[in-house]
């Protein structure tokens, strides 16, 4: 099982391939997503301290790009719908039910969407 560091929760495990949205869920974080996992906003984004993919779909790319924010690194985030867990992983998350006082929109697929485009 992969591990995932969640700042403020307990420790998540997922399952290889996972998408990363999902598994937070599974684990009890109440990670924020309102356009179903399909990168049409970034209320699911993270913050990673380590282990951050160095994969990244073209949605996500686009998306962030869009929205003027830092893809990724120190001070970066990335979109929790667009990753899948393939190794462990600590990371805050931005957004949360909780945090944000919005209700979680519908229920992303078990597998990416759109269609994943790797960059």
């Amino acid at each position: 099982m992969i591990q995932i560091t969640v700042d403020g929760y307990a420790t998540v495990e997922a399952h290889e391939g996972e998408r990363l949205v999902l598994a937070l869920e599974r684990g009890g974080v109440d990670i924020l997503h309102r356009c179903g996992g399909v990168a049409r906003c970034t209320t699911c984004r993270v913050e990673f301290s380590a282990g951050e993919p160095e994969a990244m779909t073209q949605a996500e790319k686009d998306k962030l790009t869009e929205k003027g924010m830092q893809i990724g690194g120190a001070g970066g985030v990335r979109l929790s719908c667009q990753i899948e867990c393939h190794h462990d992983m600590s990371l805050t998350p931005v957004q949360t039910v909780q945090n944000s006082g919005l209700e979680a929109g519908k229920a992303p697929a078990e597998a990416l969407e759109p269609e994943a485009i790797w960059v």
